[in-house]
C-alpha cells in the first residue's frame, strides 16, 4: 500500500520498525536512514531474519535540508517518521515539504540550545502543509500520543465536559544499572530538570523542578512517588479541550536515580552550555549522554512494568464522574518481541499505529495535526491489537 521512511535507528526505531515490518500489506516497503547506517543495517538484518522482510538502508544528516530532501526525492516514501531528536523535527518538517511526504513525529520540537518545550514553531508549518496536500501528525508516541488520545476517547465516549485531567507515567521496572535513562539521555534529563508547569483555570503555573510530589497508586504496581513536571501534550489538549479547568503531569522516579541526578546536576554535567575542554568544545550533557548506557542496550536484563494513562473527572448528563484508562506494558514481553525495553516499546508501537492509521486512510487531512484531532476509536483498536491493550476504571478513586 506504501512505502514508509524511519529516521532514527534507536529504541523507538527499532520496535516501529518491527511494527512495520508485521504489517506488511499496509507497509510495503520500508527504509532506515540515520547518521550511522550500521545500525539501521542491523536493525534491517533483524527484520529479515525474523519476518522475511526487506529492509532498505541509508546514511543521512537528517539536519542537512537538502541532503535529506535528496534522499525522499530519490525513495519516494509516502510518509517519513521521524524517530530521531526533536531538535531536527523542523529540518525534517522542511525536508518532507520539499519533497512532498506526510510527516510524523513523537516528541515536539526543542531548541538545542535551550529547554523549551511547545508546539508553536510546528504548529506555524500548518499553512504550509495544508497548501501542500500534506497532513503532518504531532505527538503520536505514548505520551504524548496515547495519553492524547485516551483523553479524546474519553470526551467522545465518556464525557460531556472535561474539568480536570491528571496524566500519570510511572516506569516500575528495574534494568539493574546503577543510573540510566530510559530514553535518549540529553532529552531525559533536559525534561526533567526543567521548571515544572501545570495548567489551572487559563492560566500556567510554574513548579521548582519536582518540587511538588505525592504518591499514586498503579495498578498491579501499587504506590509509587509521582512527581509533578511539565508534558508536551499538555499544550495541546488544553487547546483542543477548552472545558479542562486543570491539566497536570506525573511521573515517577526512584530515589537512587533522584541522587544521580542531583549530583549530575552539582557538578555541572547536565549543563547544555558548551565548555572548552583541551581545545575542543564540548557540551557537557552530550558527553554525559555519550558514558551513559544506550537506552536500546537495556532491555536483556529489565524486569517489570511501565503503567501510563489519565485519569479524568467531568461531567456527563449533568452528573460527576470519574475515569481512568491506562496501559500496563512489561520489559520482559518487550525484549522477547523486539529486542528492546519496554519505554521504547511504548512509544514506538503508538508511532507505527498513526503510521497505520494514515495509510489506510483512517487519519488525514491537509495541515498539521496533533494526535487527539483525529478519531480514536480505529488507532485504540489498532494500538490495543500491536501490543498494548488498554484498560479502563469508571468511577474509581483517583487520589489527586
Amino acid at each position: 500500500m506504501g512505502k514508509v521512511l524511519i529516521i532514527g535507528a534507536g529504541g523507538v526505531a527499532t520496535v516501529a520498525a518491527h511494527k512495520l515490518a508485521q504489517n506488511s500489506d499496509v507497509f510495503t516497503e520500508i527504509m532506515i536512514a540515520s547518521r550511522t547506517k550500521a545500525k539501521c543495517d542491523a536493525i534491517a538484518a533483524d527484520l529479515k531474519a525474523r519476518y522475511g522482510v526487506e529492509v532498505a538502508t541509508a546514511q543521512v544528516d537528517a539536519d542537512n535540508v537538502p541532503e535529506l530532501t535528496a534522499l525522499l526525492k530519490r525513495f519516494q516514501p509516502v510518509l517519513v517518521m521521524n524517530l530521531a531528536l526533536p531538535y531536527q523535527d523542523l529540518h525534517i518538517m522542511d525536508a518532507c515539504l520539499a519533497a512532498g511526504c506526510h510527516y510524523l513525529d513523537t516528541a515536539n520540537y526543542e531548541p538545542l540550545d535551550e529547554a523549551k518545550y511547545q508546539y508553536s514553531w510546528q504548529w506555524a508549518y500548518h499553512d504550509r502543509f495544508k497548501q501542500a496536500g500534506l497532513t503532518a501528525i504531532l505527538g503520536c508516541g505514548f505520551d504524548p500520543g496515547c495519553t492524547s488520545i485516551y483523553t479524546a476517547y474519553a470526551a467522545k465516549h465518556h464525557f460531556d465536559e472535561i474539568h480536570e485531567l491528571d496524566i500519570v507515567d510511572c516506569n516500575a521496572g528495574d534494568h539493574h544499572k546503577a543510573f540510566a535513562t530510559n530514553f535518549n539521555p540529553e532529552i531525559n534529563i533536559r525534561e526533567i530538570t526543567q521548571k515544572g508547569r501545570y495548567y489551572l483555570n487559563g492560566e500556567w503555573v510554574e513548579t521548582q523542578p519536582l518540587e511538588i510530589h505525592q504518591p499514586v497508586t498503579y495498578p498491579e504496581i501499587g504506590a509509587r512517588e509521582s512527581y509533578l513536571m511539565y508534558h508536551e501534550e499538555l499544550e495541546s489538549l488544553v487547546k483542543n479541550f477548552p472545558t479542562i479547568k486543570r491539566a497536570r503531569f506525573w511521573m515517577t522516579f526512584g530515589q537512587e536515580y533522584l541522587t544521580h541526578l542531583r549530583v549530575i546536576q552539582n557538578i555541572g554535567m547536565a549543563s547544555i552550555v558548551p565548555i572548552v575542554y583541551e581545545g575542543r568544545e564540548i557540551v557537557p550533557i552530550q558527553f554525559l549522554k555519550a558514558v551513559l548506557p544506550h537506552p536500546e542496550e537495556l532491555g536483556s536484563n529489565y524486569t517489570g512494568y511501565t503503567s501510563i494513562g489519565c485519569r479524568i473527572k467531568g461531567v456527563k448528563d449533568g452528573r460527576p464522574k470519574t475515569y481512568y484508562i491506562y496501559n500496563n506494558c512489561s520489559h520482559e514481553a518487550a525484549f522477547k518481541e523486539t529486542g528492546t525495553q519496554g519505554v521504547s516499546y511504548t512509544t514506538g508501537v503508538p508511532a507505527m499505529t498513526g503510521a497505520y492509521m494514515l495509510l489506510t486512510g483512517k487519519w488525514g487531512g491537509a495541515g498539521v495535526f496533533n494526535v487527539e484531532e483525529f478519531d480514536p476509536d480505529p488507532f485504540l483498536a489498532k494500538v490495543a491489537e500491536s501490543g498494548l491493550p488498554w484498560h479502563e476504571i469508571v468511577d474509581g478513586d483517583l487520589e489527586l
